[in-house]
């Protein structure tokens, strides 16, 4: 009799593991499942490349709004039927109005490399910019000591390198016009705070949208015309060259 009451507790205990490892993400709604699916650019065991668009976040912040790495951990767990916490790591994010290539690790061992990687420019990023203005001369090489305002949440150009002022440096090249607008190729040298928006405000071509840096007005979507291009890195842990582009322009 005792050893059949400690069965049926047994049992009752392991539904609500059961159940509380089923519970542990949200169930995403068909139509946020296929968008989350559709824009997924490459995935492997240990990495997933993700279209973001502009407003989403990566990461949690003071808003309390849900990150794109939860969101894609109820995506994983849904569509694989994995019970229990999904791993998804983040090696590095875009700034929350800025569209386009995001990575994820999938393992921690993916996590540390690239992390690594990203802090030592073994990963060569290119963005696309809708621009305020034409860039004199149309391309060229910008290196400018930029130092962070927490408070303000915002970069500014020095003049000359301090204890918090950080070497920036990018390439750029100016593509063509659109009707009000003039896009602008950047190869992104260094990972400075707000870099992009910040050096090109600096030479008199403010991003589309970004009034933070000196656009005249915002988007209607509340993003910048900024985005994470195309991306390229030898695989963490396959070793082989990766390369991936975003299927769509940035929006302007």
């Amino acid at each position: 009799m005792v050893s059949h009451t400690k069965s049926v507790l047994s049992y009752k205990y392991m539904q609500k593991i059961l159940i509380f490892a089923i519970m542990e993400y949200r169930t995403l709604s068909k139509d946020e499942f296929d968008d989350i699916a559709g824009r997924i650019l490459y995935e492997d065991n240990h990495l997933l490349i993700f279209d973001k668009r502009s407003g989403e976040i990566v990461q949690g912040d003071k808003t309390g709004d849900e990150p794109l790495c939860e969101t894609l951990k109820a995506f994983i767990a849904g569509r694989d039927s994995k019970p229990g916490k999904v791993f998804l790591g983040v090696p590095h994010r875009l700034d929350r109005p800025v569209s386009g290539i995001t990575v994820f690790a999938k393992t921690s061992k993916a996590l540390e490399r690239l992390s690594e990687m990203f802090r030592s420019g073994e990963v060569h990023k290119t963005y696309h910019a809708w621009c305020c203005a034409k860039p004199e001369p149309e391309q060229g090489l910008l290196e400018d000591y930029m130092e962070r305002n927490e408070k303000l949440n915002k970069s500014f150009i020095t003049k000359k390198p301090g204890p918090k002022a950080k070497l920036a440096r990018l390439k750029y090249k100016y593509q063509g016009p659109t009707e009000h607008y003039y896009i602008v190729e950047i190869e992104l040298l260094t990972g400075r705070h707000h870099q992009i928006r910040c050096q090109l405000a600096h030479i008199g071509c403010p991003i589309k949208g970004d009034l933070k840096y000196g656009a005249p007005r915002s988007n209607r979507d509340g993003g910048i015309s900024l985005q994470a291009h195309s991306i390229s890195f030898v695989h963490p842990v396959k070793k082989t060259p990766l390369s991936v582009s975003c299927p769509r322009e940035v929006q302007g």
